[in-house]
């Protein structure tokens, strides 16, 4: 593995050829969560190994947290974490689909543009890219998928949620047939309700998305059985080397 600058953000590869993102094969992009380390998803590529030559990248979310005791994290963009509380506590996940978090127009602006730079610079094709991430990360690569000019391979949702529903409707409306989506959510999450995520499943296969959704009896995770189930998505999306 190794740590690169692509655009405005760093990321870190690994696998292909040479094991640090080289090469020409096809390709996955993950988005850590609120709060996690850069390397978050890293070791995720260790125990995925569906194609031949796949490369792996994780972008380093572009905001620096002080997460107290000395430790450090990474944003997305802040969230009102007591008003995340009151609202899981009060079970009222609808609050959190109306929500248009005022950070995420620059947080996919940047994220573009690194993909932009794998593009021209590493070769990635958006038709051999899966790109999606945990929590936070899902999140903002809903918005970039939904909003993308050129359909991705596929969009790997693990522990996310539905924001900004109008917009994202509208959008679904216009993409939602070129999707193709692996969504998992834990059905005891304490963070993000279980309802999020099947309000999030339901907008999208409402528009024509292809979604397959593996529900686990867990909290805000990624379990074994979701990988393997992330694996199967990424080998049956970019193992005849394109997204058709």
């Amino acid at each position: 593995m190794k740590t690169l600058q692509v655009g405005p953000l760093r990321v870190r590869a690994a696998g292909g050829s040479d094991r640090d993102g080289g090469g020409d094969g096809p390709a996955v992009l993950l988005c850590h969560g609120f709060g996690a380390p850069g390397d978050d998803l890293v070791p995720l590529h260790r125990a995925i190994d569906p194609v031949p030559g796949l490369r792996w990248f994780f972008p380093e979310a572009p905001l620096a947290l002080d997460m107290g005791m000395g430790m450090q994290g990474r944003a997305w963009w802040n969230i009102d974490m007591m008003k995340l509380q009151l609202a899981m506590m009060r079970g009222l996940h609808r609050e959190l689909a109306s929500e248009h978090p005022e950070g995420m127009p620059a947080a996919v602006d940047a994220l573009r543009l690194c993909i932009q730079k794998l593009h021209t610079d590493h070769g990635v094709e958006p038709s051999r890219l899966v790109v999606g991430g945990f929590s936070q990360g899902a999140m903002v690569t809903t918005e970039l998928a939904l909003h993308a000019e050129a359909p991705f391979a596929g969009l790997a949702l693990l522990s996310g949620t539905l924001l900004c529903e109008g917009r994202w409707r509208a959008a679904a409306k216009e993409k939602g047939a070129g999707l193709r989506v692996y969504q998992s959510h834990g059905r005891h999450d304490p963070i993000l309700p279980y309802a999020g995520a099947e309000g999030l499943r339901g907008l999208l296969t409402e528009h024509g998305a292809t979604v397959t959704f593996r529900g686990f009896p867990g909290q805000h995770e990624i379990p074994y059985p979701v990988l393997e189930g992330l694996g199967d998505f990424v080998k049956e999306r970019l193992g005849g080397g394109a997204g058709g």
